[in-house]
């Protein structure tokens, strides 16, 4: 069985930091990207940052550049995104999704083959 289950997310104030996890079982680690999908009311969904689990390679959305950091801990198969200098902008239900990439540099995760709960991030002014 397939299961991405995030971590993390709450309530923070604007220029707070939080750390989103997620851990992945149920599929090849090594042939995914893995990343973030965020959903405000109102708006688009967003795909936020997605990481290649084989070489690490990494995507941001230009609204997260240098604020936010994907990372992978292979060992135990779990993607983290941490949130720096949050802003009230960034409040949205955040996804943890995968997508098959064997071998394929540059993958935004928008096009997710599986995914996680959602979890509330709150940034207040």
């Amino acid at each position: 069985e397939v299961q991405l289950v995030v971590s993390g997310g709450g309530l923070v104030q604007a220029g707070g930091s939080l750390r989103l996890s997620c851990a992945a079982s149920g599929f090849t680690f090594d042939d995914y990207a893995i990343g973030w999908l965020r959903q405000a009311p109102g708006k688009e969904r967003e795909g936020v940052s997605c990481i290649s689990i084989r070489d690490g390679s990494t995507y941001y959305a230009d609204s997260v550049k240098g604020r936010f950091t994907i990372s992978r801990d292979n060992a135990k198969n779990t993607v983290y995104l941490q949130m720096n200098s949050l802003k009230p902008e960034d409040t949205a239900v955040y996804y943890c999704v995968a997508e098959f990439a064997p071998g394929i540099n540059g993958v935004r995760c928008i096009s997710p083959d599986y995914w996680g709960q959602g979890t509330q991030v709150t940034v207040s002014s």
